[in-house]
């Protein structure tokens, strides 16, 4: 699983033509699951995000986590996070999870957040969709559960 995560001073995600998600805030969360994926570590990296202290302090260090500056989730599915690029110039997306269970995983990982965050907003699996956000710092870190949690 991996986790692709910005700080945001805002995002918002459309499809189908309207927005279906948007937060001021907080963390747009790129996700991407493989079949190996269970729900143990959708929770492990699911506490891994929500503590990562990576908002500023009162004296300018970060040193804050989500729940601390009453910051918003943004997340959305995104398969191209298990891009292939080694062979040629098409990425292979064979690592990525199977869309039937991939959807499950996100599923889960969605109802997790809601049950700790107030405000989870995500985008549409599976659909073409727009992404807009205010990276803030810029700062993004990727999370992948095969360097942090080895299986």
């Amino acid at each position: 699983m991996k986790f692709l995560i910005q700080r945001v001073e805002r995002a918002s995600v459309s499809a189908l033509g309207a927005t279906v998600g948007e937060i001021g805030k907080g963390f747009l969360v790129l996700v991407g699951i493989c079949d190996t994926d269970t729900r143990e570590i959708a929770d492990k990296m699911i506490t891994k995000l929500l503590h990562l202290r990576i908002f500023e302090d009162e004296n300018g260090k970060t040193n804050l986590d989500l729940s601390s500056v009453n910051g918003e989730l943004l997340i959305i599915s995104q398969f191209t996070l298990y891009a292939d690029c080694k062979r040629g110039n098409r990425p292979s997306f064979v690592k990525a999870g199977k869309p039937d269970f991939a959807n499950e995983m996100y599923e889960y990982i969605l109802k997790k957040c809601s049950e700790i965050v107030p405000h989870v907003a995500h985008g549409l699996f599976g659909e073409e969709m727009n992404v807009s956000l205010i990276n803030s710092g810029p700062f993004t870190i990727l999370l992948d559960s095969d360097e942090i949690y080895k299986r």
